[in-house]
């Protein structure tokens, strides 16, 4: 390399951001990634939704055609360990158009349940891919030769886009046995021997019934599910009541709310039983729930118990975050275009982040401003991140310009942002100073929530990481690589596809 690229060449932005500020242009694998587990595709500050999915259908093609092992290995990733949907499904269409081998590989890792598979069909159909040849047709039939009668029951949704019976009037599966055979007939409306399946038995006969007795009895025969039951009948309190003991941890969250008006939480036993609910760590673990549902339900609830119960569950979720090292300085970048999920999800980051540093680390937020957050150690995450609010413009690089005129010394910045700066220096430009003139082996890491697709730093930095996504697994992946792990693209590009 001659004298001038070294000096040069890797230090000069390539492109812009959406405020025209001058940025970097990472590797196709980063960006993809990116996408994956960012882009929700739902407007952002920045960019519309038609936007969004224009760029994301763009990307699909070209990791498509440049390198569909790792975009095999990072759909399968953005899914399982991103808590990402749409997306994976998107890509998992244009997959199926490059590499049927790859994508027979991996359909039944990406499509898990039956709103997946009505997805992935919505959008193959938009594609101009009709019902998507013999190679589509082959993993829809191996996915429903699994459907049992409660994703009859849960998913099956006639009339609203793909249901079930839509699936398998296209695919055509054989049934096994008599009861598939009267399931099959059942979620394509045809007349079936109902005493095959006693749930679906139970469903209807909820439909039927004119007393909450009745309906509450069918309930329990059936285990019927809330989603179905709610679409079947108007709950009463009773009725509510009879769903709260048979719902998932993630519904549990999501329905407090109508919990609450319905009364339902005003017995004590019930609410008793919801607060352990929500403070079960291996039941949490399992539910997957993004950070930021835990920061928008606290929001939401007024009870004290209630929101008590939040708080330790924000705080079971990331207990076993591996120990970070105390030398380290954590940004949350608070400007205007972070407002909203953005914000709430990198708040819930950071403090965890800082609870992990048992407190001897700098909690910084900045905007075109620094600020010290203050943060305590001993206050919930969730009570110290509802005070967090958004305000004024981007400069990514007054909290390392900060580091360096107070020559503090930190093994480990971590920067949480949208990286749409528009005034102030550069954060490169600061983090080359800082190298320079503090600490020369300082490791960046910067969690990127956003899927706008432009960067900070360039890709030949090598002491600089990218994380990208809303799940816990962000914070895992800075933890596993200042303990040597290798960088997200690194262990995606090296994950297995058995199922």
């Amino acid at each position: 390399m001659s004298m001038a690229n070294k000096l040069f060449g890797s230090h000069r932005a390539d492109t812009h951001n959406y405020d025209g500020y001058p940025a970097f242009t990472r590797s196709l694998e980063e960006q993809y990634l990116q996408t994956l587990l960012t882009n929700t595709m739902s407007n952002t500050y920045y960019a519309d939704s038609s936007e969004l999915l224009q760029d994301a259908e763009k990307l699909h093609h070209e990791i498509a055609g440049s390198n569909p092992n790792f975009m095999a290995r990072a759909i399968v990733f953005a899914r399982n360990s991103g808590f990402m949907r749409l997306q994976p499904l998107f890509g998992l269409v244009v997959l199926s158009m490059y590499r049927s081998d790859l994508f027979a590989q991996i359909f039944l890792q990406v499509v898990r349940v039956p709103s997946d598979l009505a997805d992935f069909l919505t959008i193959l159909k938009s594609h101009g891919r009709g019902e998507g040849g013999r190679a589509v047709k082959r993993q829809v039939n191996r996915f429903l030769s699994g459907v049992s009668e409660y994703w009859a029951i849960k998913y099956n949704g006639r009339g609203r886009g793909y249901s079930l019976g839509d699936a398998i009037a296209t695919a055509h599966p054989k049934p096994e046995d008599l009861k598939q055979q009267a399931l099959f007939r059942y979620l394509r409306g045809l007349e079936a021997n109902l005493a095959l399946l006693p749930q679906v038995e139970a469903l209807e006969q909820l439909k039927l019934a004119s007393t909450e007795e009745e309906q509450i009895a069918c309930i329990a025969r059936g285990k019927l599910p809330y989603e179905t039951v709610t679409g079947a009948i108007k709950p009463t309190k009773a009725v509510w009541e009879a769903l709260l003991y048979q719902m998932p941890t993630f519904a549990l969250l999501r329905h407090m709310n109508a919990l609450q008006r319905a009364g339902v939480l005003e017995d004590p036993l019930n609410l008793e039983y919801v607060v352990s609910r929500l403070t079960d760590e291996p039941a949490l673990r399992k539910a997957k729930i993004l950070p930021f549902r835990f920061a928008t339900a606290f929001r939401q609830l007024s009870d004290p118990q209630l929101k008590d119960a939040m708080r330790e569950a924000v705080e079971l979720t990331f207990d076993n975050l591996p120990d970070l090292g105390e030398q380290t300085a954590i940004f949350l970048d608070n400007s205007g275009s972070m407002e909203g999920q953005y914000l709430e999800t990198g708040s819930v980051f950071a403090l965890a982040l800082y609870k992990k540093t048992r407190g001897n680390s700098l909690f910084w937020l900045f905007d075109t401003q620094v600020i010290d957050a203050n943060p305590s150690r001993h206050d919930s995450i969730l009570t110290q991140a509802s005070q967090i609010r958004s305000r004024g413009g981007t400069d990514t690089g007054a909290p390392v310009r900060k580091l360096i005129e107070e020559k503090r010394k930190v093994d480990h910045i971590i920067i949480i942002t949208d990286e749409q700066q528009n005034s102030g220096s550069a954060f490169y430009k600061e983090l080359r100073r800082y190298r320079s003139s503090v600490n020369p082996d300082v490791q960046a890491f910067i969690v990127d929530i956003a899927p706008y697709r432009h960067a900070m730093v360039p890709d030949r930095d090598p002491r600089t990481y990218y994380i990208y996504g809303w799940s816990d697994t962000v914070l895992s992946f800075i933890a596993q690589t200042i303990q040597g792990y290798r960088t997200m693209v690194d262990e995606v590009s090296v994950m297995g596809l058995d199922e």
